[in-house]
């Protein structure tokens, strides 16, 4: 997808990065055939690379220093470095990190490089599975997270700090973040009106005592699957200590437009949601389809149809609180 985080480099460049990674042998001789941009991601830009002896790597780079990004997206990439490390731990299969550069030396962002997988990003072909193909992937996908959620924090917030002791403190500080981003780009929400609905439902947030690992962002999307199986989970950065009630795959529980939950929720090994865990899952569902509005302001996609869908997304969050 086009967005103006998109921070692309010259072929040049893109050598001298290769050749500060893996070293100077490894740096591709000839035309642009050895650097493809993997343009499915809507944040960071990716390239697929083959290097002088065959290796392929994937190469992202995080957003220009002076293009504005919102308040959750500052230093993300620091943030799905730290979740990688976090995440090399557990059953989930995720990317190692070959080479990282927070010098802005070659560029003037953060980046890095890990090995390339051979596999077919689930989001992308899950319309052509058959149901019971779809049915396995997204209990997988399920289980997955389950397992990521396994990890605990020494606080709620960001993985790299720093925390704070309670939930309700995190989470209404992330909403007033995100609705303080939309009021800085001056995107037409009723802002105060935001606010003041989720105030009168935090009561629910207190249950959350223990800070998890939260991926937040794992959608179909975001996962590689090969011959029906999972075979790498990517793209880490919006990753958080919090309640794991908040992932992706719990929004359709409370907002069938997100399509239907069932299997992951049977992989995830949820029984049945209490009067508590529905009202934090509404209150999760208004913030992250007013994130969604107000993000497309910010990948300059303001006025664009996938804005007034996530628009039409937060007015069914809004009526179900």
């Amino acid at each position: 997808m086009e967005s103006i985080t998109k921070n692309r480099q010259s072929l040049d460049t893109l050598r001298a990065m290769v050749a500060r990674a893996y070293g100077k042998d490894q740096v591709p001789s000839g035309t642009a055939e050895w650097v493809h941009e993997l343009g499915h991601g809507w944040f960071n830009v990716a390239y697929r690379l083959r290097l002088r002896d065959g290796y392929q790597a994937v190469l992202k780079v995080a957003p220009p220093a002076g293009v504005e990004v919102m308040t959750y997206e500052r230093r993300a990439m620091a943030t799905e470095l730290a979740a990688l490390s976090l995440l090399a731990a557990t059953d989930v299969p995720v990317p190692t990190v070959d080479f990282a550069d927070s010098s802005r030396e070659l560029v003037d962002a953060d980046w890095f490089v890990m090995p390339y997988v051979d596999a077919e990003n689930y989001g992308v072909i899950r319309s052509s599975l058959s149901a019971c193909e779809q049915d396995k992937l997204d209990a997988a996908v399920g289980a997955a997270t389950r397992s990521l959620n396994a990890l605990t924090g020494p606080a709620f917030g960001p993985l790299g700090g720093p925390g704070v002791a309670t939930w309700r403190q995190c989470f209404l500080g992330m909403v007033s973040d995100v609705l303080h981003d939309g009021e800085r780009r001056a995107v037409e929400l009723d802002h105060a009106g935001l606010r003041a609905l989720v105030a009168a439902h935090a009561d629910c947030l207190d249950e959350v005592t223990g800070p998890r690992f939260v991926a937040w962002d794992l959608w179909s999307s975001n996962v590689l699957v090969r011959d029906g199986r999972i075979v790498c989970v990517i793209d880490h950065e919006r990753a958080f200590y919090g309640d794991p009630l908040i992932e992706a795959g719990f929004v359709a529980t409370e907002q069938p437009s997100f399509g239907n939950p069932t299997a992951f929720v049977r992989g995830y090994g949820k029984a049945a949601f209490t009067a508590n865990e529905r009202a934090r899952r509404r209150l999760y569902n208004l913030y992250l389809t007013a994130t969604m509005v107000i993000e497309s302001a910010y990948r300059g996609r303001a006025g664009s149809s996938q804005q007034q869908w996530a628009r039409d997304r937060l007015s069914e969050a809004v009526a179900a609180l």
